[in-house]
Order: C-alpha cells, then structure tokens, then sequence
C-alpha cells in the first residue's frame, strides 16, 4: 500500500555575509567568509552532490546573497582560502603534538580529526569545485538539484531605506548580479532580515516628533519586487497570523536580550487572525485588482524552534567540546565525540521527519496533501554555528525520500503545482525579536541611518544632475559612488552594532563607507566643473576601485524610478 503524503517541506537556506574583502581579516573580516566557506559553503555542496550521485534531487532553495556570490567569486578570495585552510591543517597538527606530549589522547584524536576535516575541504574545493564555489551551486540548479533565489545587492533593510529608488537599486541590482553569476533569472528573493513595509504614507523614522515634515507615499515592497521579475518571497507567522512573533536571534546574543528588555515594555502582539494557515502560500498586492501580486511563504514556528532554538532545538558539537547545556561555561562542557554523530544524526533526522508529517496531519486549514511548511534558515547555522548541521540537512532530506510522507520541494515547484490563490494584506515587519525593526534602528544605530539617509538624498541628487549627460570619466565616478552608497545601507553594520558581536568593526565600516561618499560626491562636482581629475583624485578612486570593485557591471538606471 503507497505511503499516503502528507504535504511538501521546503527547505530555504539563507547565504549571507556582508562585504569584508580588503577590510581587515582576524577577527572581523576575511575570516568570517573563509570560515563559513570552510564550515558550511563547501559542506552544504558536498551533501546536494552526494544527494544527487545516489538519484535524489535536494531540492533545497537556496539564496546567495548578491555581495557574497561577488566574493565567492573574487579570484583574490579564493586564493586567500586556501591559505586560511592550509593555516587551520597546521594549527590541528600543532595541537595534536602538544596534546601528545602532555597525555590527553582523546584530545590528540580530536585534532587528527579537525585536521583530517579541513584537508578534506581544501582538497574537495581545488579538485571537486575548481576553486569556483559558485560554479558548484550553478550546476546544481542547472541539473535540476537545488534552487537559487537572489536577495537584495548588499542586505539592505528594505523598510528603513529612506527612498524607492534606493529600494529599486538594491533589489535590481540583486536580480542583475544573479543573472550574471547563474545565466538566467532569479524566480524568488530572501528579503533580508524577512523585512517587509506595504504601501503607504512613510515619514522617516529620524524625523523630528515636534516638526516631522511631511509624509511622503512609498511603495510597497511587492511593488518593487514584482518589476524586478520577482514572484515570491517569505515572512515571518506573526506577519499573517498575528501573535507574539517567535524571533531567531534573541537566544544566540546577551546584547539583544538587554536591548529587548527596553522594548519589551511597551510591546503589544498583534492580534490573533483565525482561518490563515503559515501551510501555504499567499499572494499579496497593493491594490484591488491583483494584476501585481506577489506570492510569499510563510515560516513555519515549529521547525523554526526546533532548530533554531539553542534551548530546545539538536545539540551539536564544535571543535573540542560538545554544546552539552548551552549556557554551560567552557569548563563545565564534556569533550566532542565523534563516533556518536552517526547515532545522534540518525535519531534527529527521524524525528524531523516525524514532525514534519505531523505538522501537516494536524493543520485543518491545509488541504489534504496540499500543504507545506516552509522552513528558513541562515544557512551560516548548519556548519558554523552546529557543525553537523550540514550531515543533519543530507539525512533529513534521505529520510524524506525514503518515508515518502513529506515531499521535499523547491519554492517554485511549490508554487507550479499548489497556485495561490488568497489575496490577503501584510502588515510591516520583520523575523527579528517582536516582529519589527527595533534591532536594525534604535537609541545605538540612528546615527547610522542619519548617515544612509543623507548619502541616499545626495546620490539621487547627483544622478538627476549627471547621469544622461555624463561621459565615461563622470559615469564611472557615479558607479563607485553608487557602490559605496550600497556598502553603507547594508543591514549587518546596524545587527553588529546592536549585538554587540563586532561593533567597532560595523562602526567603523559605517564611518569608511560614509567618509569615501562624501569624498567621491565631491570630486564628481569638481570633475563635472572643471572636466578633469587631480592626480590625488585619481589616485583616492583608483583604491576605492580596488578595495571595493564588487558589482562590475552595476546598472545606475536601477536607481530610475
């Protein structure tokens, strides 16, 4: 007798990590990609790879953010990569030495083990991948696998930017540099941070209580997204369902708790809307005759909470120690282990699956076979954060294909055989703590946005002055100073500086983003006065070329409304 199904599972992974090229390395900087490269990029394509030799398609839908597929694909990062593996291969040999000579044999096995694990990687990067990480991902897609969506250019917080052009140029620049990296058009979009502003009359957030100017109509969102050729993207449950939003940050930093317990108090959770379900897609639109709608899935809080949570989602080990209590000290934790991932991958895997069966067995409003719980993830957390994340992610999707109760698919394939068909209204929001954007702007981070703000007002003034009579001097100005406007919206800067996890290093990112516009605005005056450049002038634009050269082919027309 067939396996009755029960309904779909899609697994969207985000990949993300802002621009640190040429912008320090240990311990904010070029690390942190080589890391997440080491312990998830090359992990996560070695499980679709190894998936798909044994006849199963993924089928995970998975977003490379526009500034971190510029990185992958840096010729510089690729060779820093290799020398950050070779450097972590010697630091495991130097400490399987030290741990022999000082009797701690279980510790001398861990570092043959961390060892082993990182030669592994360099080897599958230089012979498997050809250094070309996104060529890995694009094959994937192209053979059917996995499917890539886009995200904004450089995770800009869409609700907080203070112009649509400047929405526009985050999201167009985002389908662009998709369409160059993977050779066809992105079908979906990861809004960063799951941030999401309707259409109506915005006043800046910054304004003054007492003489606030006037509001001004924005568009939605949905607008800007269907366009761009956008046809779906996600949010967090609260967003349709109301309620207390679950969050996914507040956990893993102490800052936020504290940044939370000012909020908090004057926090009311919308109420509870009856007959929506978060087990099946939706389409919003800004008005009544649905000729622009957009479809969105909906995060699932069940399986967000069982992975997400470092409380009561799957333990996992990390370099010496296992998690053992998440808020045990250093001291306190028991040594990893290897030789029981198997047994514990094996248990967690099933009960996923389980769940994931019983989520949509008990949910009246999805239709019988027709539901799917979506399931988005920072891709970041299976690898770096839950170093059998990856392994966990391949015996999950090998469970679900063996059980046949939940079929695992893509967002499209999704959307191709269940159409939406409910228009229905999302309020403004987010998937940060209390549903909205009290973690990217508060008491610490309005000086940033005072700076995106004043930077977005001049590069449209400058572009309406010069863009359709610019020469090629003038016009490559405009480009670079349209690169450093996008470094300096990006959301993690205001996320860092909230949790405190790098907030010199966001600060001063802010500050070197902010100082080079103000800089390069004015040497476009100067140039459009006198027609020429300075030696010093030439030599400032020469480096922040070279510094910050990512979005080669940048379109300034994605800033013409």
């Amino acid at each position: 007798m067939p396996t009755e199904k029960r309904g779909s599972f899609a697994l969207v992974l985000h990949a993300h990590l802002p621009y640190v090229l040429s912008h320090g390395v240990w311990p904010h900087g070029t690390d942190w990609l080589n890391e997440a490269a080491a312990e998830c990029y090359v992990p996560l394509a070695n499980v679709f790879n190894s998936l798909a030799h044994d006849g199963i398609s993924a089928n995970v839908t998975l977003n490379v953010s526009p500034v971190l597929a510029e990185q992958l694909a840096d010729k510089g990062f690729q060779e820093d990569f290799l020398a950050y593996l070779d450097q972590r291969v010697e630091f495991a040999e130097e400490n399987e030495k030290d741990f022999h000579d000082t009797g701690r044999p279980h510790l001398e096995y861990l570092a043959q083990y961390w060892g082993e694990h990182f030669k592994t990687v360099r080897r599958d990067f230089v012979e498997r991948y050809d250094k070309d990480l996104i060529g890995a991902f694009r094959r994937l897609q192209d053979d059917g696998h996995i499917e890539i969506i886009t995200c904004c250019a450089t995770h800009g917080y869409l609700p907080l930017l203070g112009r649509d052009a400047c929405v526009q140029a985050q999201v167009r620049t985002g389908v662009d540099t998709y369409r160059r990296h993977f050779g066809r058009d992105p079908k979906g979009i990861w809004l960063p941070e799951c941030a999401y502003r309707p259409r109506y009359r915005w006043l800046s957030p910054l304004a003054d209580a007492d003489t606030p100017g006037p509001a001004v109509e924005r568009l939605g969102v949905e607008e800007v997204l269907h366009d761009a050729g956008i046809r779906y993207f996600f949010v967090d449950s609260h967003m349709l369902q109301g309620g207390k939003p679950i969050g996914v940050y507040l956990d893993r930093f102490e800052a936020l708790q504290r940044l939370w317990g000012q909020f908090s108090k004057g926090y009311e959770p919308r109420e509870k809307i009856g007959g929506r379900t978060p087990h099946r897609a939706y389409l919003v639109c800004p008005d009544a005759s649905g000729e622009r709608a957009t479809a969105f899935f909906v995060r699932d809080e069940d399986t967000a909470v069982q992975v997400w949570s470092g409380e009561n989602g799957y333990p996992g080990g990390h370099r010496y120690w296992r998690v053992t209590d998440c808020k045990a000290d250093l001291g306190d934790k028991l040594l990893y282990e290897p030789d029981r991932v198997e047994e514990r991958l094996d248990s967690h895997a099933w009960h996923f699956t389980d769940m994931l069966a019983d989520v949509l067995a008990d949910d009246p409003l999805a239709a019988d076979g027709q539901g799917v719980v979506c399931a988005p993830y920072d891709c970041e957390l299976f690898g770096h954060w839950w170093s059998e994340g990856p392994r966990w992610v391949e015996e999950v999707l090998r469970r679900l294909h063996a059980d046949g109760r939940v079929q695992a698919v893509t967002c499209s394939q999704y959307l191709a055989d269940s159409p939406p068909a409910e228009v229905v209204s999302l309020p403004e929001g987010s998937w940060g703590e209390g549903g909205f954007h009290w973690i990217w702007l508060n008491e610490w981070t309005e000086r940033a946005w005072g700076h995106v703000y004043e930077a977005e007002d001049t590069f449209l003034e400058l572009l309406e002055k010069h863009r359709d009579t610019a020469d090629d001097t003038l016009t490559a100005l405009l480009k670079q100073a349209a690169r450093e406007l996008l470094l300096l919206e990006s959301s993690d800067w205001e996320f860092l500086i909230s949790t405190w996890s790098a907030r010199d290093y966001a600060e001063n990112r802010i500050a070197i983003h902010f100082s080079d516009f103000g800089r390069l605005a004015k040497t476009i005056e100067a140039y459009a006065a006198r027609g020429s450049l300075t030696a010093e002038e030439e030599r400032d634009v020469e480096a922040l070329r070279t510094r910050d050269g990512l979005f080669a082919d940048i379109d300034l027309d994605a800033w013409r409304l």
